[in-house]
């Protein structure tokens, strides 16, 4: 009897998932390899519908994208490839799988990557449920694939890289750009540049982004206080508080985002370990630098370990799969695993210094108003969190979840686990982390009404 080659699943095909197969191909695997999305790429190597390409964009590298596209579509022969599969449940060895016609397919597994990526991160402000208001991602995305803005007169609000880079590139789109409203300061960019100088081609990325914004005489704020997005039916502009007084910019659309949130409720399904970044107050699952977790067989690569771009999420991709040649006993070669985890290194570096120069504003998502929607499936405010708070006197996340509803809805929690988990805290007086952190529920994404249930191992 000859035995079987161990299962590799892949969950995830962007620049992780696509590096990843592509070098357990080589080592004589054929993984099975799971994307939610019609084609690979991801949210930052995303194929542009049609025949349109984002040429001229700043930083959309459409060259490399399509490159990592062709290489992995070219192994078509030499692994399972399911688009449109949404993994929605998953155990030691066996994970279930919706696809596009709705079924709910079961396999078995003997190593589990996971590289599902990350969602843009928001701090709940008055307006932000508006119709016309976006996150930077989708604003984004909108942009490259579709080839269509969200607003003539389009504001960017929050703070990080991906703020100034959705601006400058909805700039050279013919856009619009009302304002660029970031909660940093320039000291801390200034603070951060040693870590920056890791990775010189992305700063100078950034720089170009600035003088673009600047030549074209956009409107720039620093600092910002506090915010609110203005409307009624549709956004009409946003309200900034600033060190110099109240500012408000006219504008039809609202681009908002203050950083990335790794997507990590799989991980959670296997009881992945998580430890609490204390700069961005994220949760990131534990993780060596080769990708394992502390759970035997389940690996974690790109944004959905932590968010350091597009280039090292293929740099963790390819890594992670020699762990796994590695861990099944497969030839690998050490001197590649060892070179990629000093240019890992150095994104990482980098990333530290993003950190630096585009603190999350914790301040801002502390004092939301008690008005203020926090979980928009379920409609909770703030003060709502905060009455249970005082009134039952748990400040746990999920215990205030049971008592509010907020994050019981459609997205289980990734846009508002976050706030709630810090109002929690605030209002008990407590650390951050004792407020602990939204536990995933199975099915992680929506099923439709009526799904049909195949044999096991009908997707392998």
């Amino acid at each position: 009897m000859v035995k079987s080659d161990p299962l590799v699943v892949v969950v995830g095909a962007g620049p992780a998932g696509m590096a990843a197969a592509r070098t357990l191909v080589e080592g004589g695997l054929r993984p099975l390899v799971l994307d939610k999305q019609p084609a690979p790429g991801g949210r930052m190597w995303q194929q542009p519908a049609g025949s349109r390409q984002p040429c001229g964009l700043p930083g959309h590298d459409a060259e490399t994208a399509e490159r990592a596209r062709k290489e992995f579509l070219d192994l078509a022969e030499r692994i399972d490839w399911y688009p449109g599969t949404t993994v929605v449940d998953a155990t030691r060895g066996r994970l279930w799988a919706m696809g596009p016609g709705g079924e709910v397919d079961e396999t078995s597994w003997d190593a589990l990557l996971v590289a599902a990526g990350a969602l843009d991160r928001v701090v709940p402000l008055p307006g932000w449920t508006l119709p016309g208001v976006y996150t930077l991602g989708g604003a984004q995305t909108a942009l490259k694939a579709l080839g269509c803005a969200v607003g003539r007169r389009v504001g960017f609000l929050g703070t990080g890289p991906l703020l100034w880079l959705a601006a400058a590139q909805h700039l050279v789109a013919g856009v619009e750009v009302a304002v660029v409203a970031d909660t940093s300061r320039w000291t801390g960019a200034m603070r951060a540049l040693p870590d920056l100088l890791a990775d010189r081609a992305r700063l100078a990325l950034g720089l170009r982004c600035l003088r673009m914004l600047r030549g074209a005489g956009v409107p720039i704020r620093r600092g910002i206080r506090a915010a609110a997005i203005e409307g009624g039916e549709n956004v009409t502009g946003i309200a900034l508080a600033t060190r110099r007084g109240p500012r408000r910019f006219a504008c039809d659309a609202v681009a908002i985002g203050v950083g990335l949130v790794p997507q990590t409720q799989l991980l959670d399904l296997l009881d992945a370990p998580f430890d609490l970044d204390a700069e961005s107050g994220v949760w990131l699952p534990r993780a060596d630098r080769a990708g394992r977790t502390p759970v035997e067989k389940v690996f974690v690569a790109g944004d959905g370990a932590r968010p350091l771009g597009a280039a090292a999420a293929a740099l963790s991709g390819e890594r992670a799969a020699l762990a796994i040649l590695e861990d099944i006993g497969r030839p690998f070669d050490r001197d590649r695993a060892a070179r990629l985890e000093r240019d890992l290194e150095r994104h990482v570096r980098f990333a530290r210094g993003l950190a630096r120069a585009f603190p999350f504003p914790a301040g801002l998502e502390a004092g939301i108003a008690s008005d203020t929607v926090v979980c928009r499936c379920e409609g909770v405010a703030a003060g709502a969190i905060t009455a249970a708070v005082r009134a039952f006197g748990c400040h746990e996340v999920n215990a205030v979840k049971a008592l509010t509803r907020c994050g019981m809805g459609r997205c289980q929690g990734r846009l508002c686990g976050l706030a709630a988990a810090r109002i929690a805290a605030v209002t008990a007086g407590v650390a951050l982390a004792e407020a602990g952190r939204l536990r995933a529920q199975a099915p992680i994404e929506p099923l439709p009404a009526r799904v049909r249930r195949t044999a096991p191992d009908a997707v392998a």
